[in-house]
C-alpha cells in the first residue's frame, strides 16, 4: 500500500519464499506418506490415487439439519426394510445364541498386551480422525510415548472385563455418493461410511491380531475367501478364478458363472446368528463375552458439515469402516455350502463368485445352480434353527 519500490520487492521476495517453502513442505509430507506405505500396496494405491485424482467437493443441501434428518430416516429404513424382508421368511424367529458350544472351548481369554504392542499397532492404524475424537489423531500419534501406558490401561481393562467402552461404539457417518454420475439429491445414490473413534480402532486392532492367529491354527477361515485376509488380495482372487476357468476350456468343459453382490451385507447381520456361529467355533469366555459387546449397544448419526442428525440405535449389522467387521463377516459359511453342491467359488468379503462346469450337453447345471442359490439365502435360518436346537 506504500507504493514504495523496496516494499513491493521485499513483498514479492517474501511471496516467492511463502510458494517455496509451501512445495517443499507438501513435498516432505508427500515422500513421507508414500515411504510409509511401502509395504502397504492398498494404502500406496491409496496415496496415488489421492495425487492424481483430488476428491470433488460433494455439495451440501441447503437445510443441513433436514439433510442429515433425510439420510439418517433412509439408512436406518433401508436396513430396517431388508430385515423385515429376511425375517418374513425365516422358518424360526430370531434367536439368541445358546450358551453352550456345540463344540468344546478353544479360546476363552484375550492375551493383554505390552506398551510395545500397541505403539505398534499406533504405527500401522491409518490416522483417520472422528468427530467424536477429543483431538486429532496425528497428535495422539505424536503424543504416543506419553500416552502409551494410558492405553495400554484402557486396552488390557476391556480385554479382561469382556467388555467394549460405549464411547467406542458410536459412528459418525458420512454420505458418500456411489457415483459421480448420480443425482445428489436422491438419499439411496449415497452409501454410509462409518468413521468410529481412533482409540476404538486401536482396540479392535489388538482383537483383530489375536482373532486372525486363531483363525490361522484352527484353519476356521474358508480357503477360497481372499477379502481382508493376510496374503490374499483382489489379485489373487481374480487370478484363481481366472486360473480355474481356462483349466476348465482346457478340458472342454462349459462354466456357468454367478457373480454375488449381497446388498447391505455388512449391515443387516443378525447377531444372534454371528455369536451362535462364533460359539459353534469354540469362542468363549471372555473372547465370546467381548464380541458380544462390540456387536451390542451400538449406535451412530449422520454428519454433514457442521450439523448432525439424532443417533439412532444398530440393532443388527457391523459397523462398515471397522477393523473386525470385515473378519467377522468372512466367518459366513457360504464357500462349504456351495462346494457342497459340487461348484467352485471364490469371496472376497461380499462379493462371492460361483462357478460350475459341466459338459456341453448337459442341461443340470442351470438347476443345480439355482438351488445353490437357494440354499445359500436360506443359509441364515438354518443357523437359527441350530441354535434353537
Amino acid at each position: 500500500k506504500s507504493q514504495d519500490v523496496s516494499d513491493q520487492a521485499r513483498a514479492k521476495a517474501a511471496i516467492k519464499a511463502y510458494s517455496v517453502a509451501l512445495r517443499a513442505a507438501r513435498k516432505v509430507f508427500t515422500t513421507a506418506r508414500i515411504a510409509s506405505a511401502a509395504n502397504r500396496p492398498s494404502e500406496l494405491f491409496r496415496v496415488v490415487g489421492e495425487l492424481l485424482r483430488p476428491p470433488e467437493a460433494q455439495g451440501l443441501p441447503d437445510d443441513l439439519a433436514t439433510g442429515c434428518s433425510d439420510f439418517a430416516h433412509h439408512f436406518a429404513g433401508k436396513v430396517a426394510q431388508i430385515r423385515l424382508e429376511l425375517d418374513s421368511s425365516s422358518i424360526v424367529v430370531s434367536a439368541e445364541v445358546t450358551e453352550v458350544p456345540v463344540c468344546s472351548i478353544l479360546w476363552d481369554s484375550f492375551r493383554l498386551v505390552l506398551p510395545d504392542d500397541v505403539e505398534g499397532i499406533l504405527g500401522s492404524v491409518r490416522a483417520t480422525t472422528c468427530a467424536l475424537d477429543p483431538c486429532p489423531s496425528w497428535l495422539v500419534k505424536l503424543a504416543k510415548d506419553g500416552l502409551l501406558d494410558w492405553f495400554v490401561s484402557i486396552i488390557n481393562a476391556s480385554l479382561v472385563q469382556g467388555s467394549v467402552p460405549s464411547y467406542f461404539k458410536q459412528a459418525v457417518v458420512k454420505p458418500l455418493l456411489k457415483k459421480p454420475s448420480l443425482d445428489p439429491s436422491i438419499c439411496n445414490n449415497y452409501r454410509p461410511i462409518s468413521n468410529l473413534p481412533f482409540l476404538g480402532k486401536v482396540l479392535e486392532r489388538v482383537v483383530a491380531t489375536q482373532l486372525q492367529e486363531f483363525l490361522d491354527d484352527t484353519d476356521f477361515l474358508d480357503r477360497s475367501q481372499s477379502g481382508f485376509r493376510p496374503g490374499h488380495s483382489t489379485e489373487t482372487a481374480l487370478v484363481t478364478l481366472v486360473d480355474d476357468l481356462r483349466r476348465e476350456l482346457d478340458r472342454g468343459s462349459v462354466t456357468l458363472l454367478g457373480l454375488l453382490d449381497i446388498s447391505a451385507a455388512f449391515d443387516t447381520i443378525d447377531h444372534g446368528i454371528l455369536l451362535g456361529r462364533l460359539s459353534r467355533m469354540g469362542l468363549g469366555g471372555t473372547v465370546l463375552q467381548w464380541l458380544r459387546s462390540f456387536l451390542e449397544g451400538r449406535s451412530q448419526m449422520v454428519k454433514l458439515g457442521d450439523t448432525c442428525s439424532d443417533p439412532w440405535p444398530l440393532t443388527c449389522g457391523v459397523p462398515q469402516g471397522s477393523i473386525l467387521s470385515p473378519m467377522l463377516f468372512n466367518m459366513k459359511p457360504l464357500g462349504k455350502v456351495i462346494r457342497s453342491f459340487g461348484g467352485c467359488c471364490h469371496l472376497y468379503a461380499d462379493d462371492t463368485q460361483i462357478h460350475y462346469s459341466f459338459p456341453s450337453n448337459s442341461k443340470e447345471a442351470p438347476r443345480i445352480l439355482n438351488q445353490c442359490l437357494d440354499r445359500c439365502g436360506g443359509l441364515d435360518e438354518e443357523e437359527q434353527a441350530e441354535d434353537q436346537s
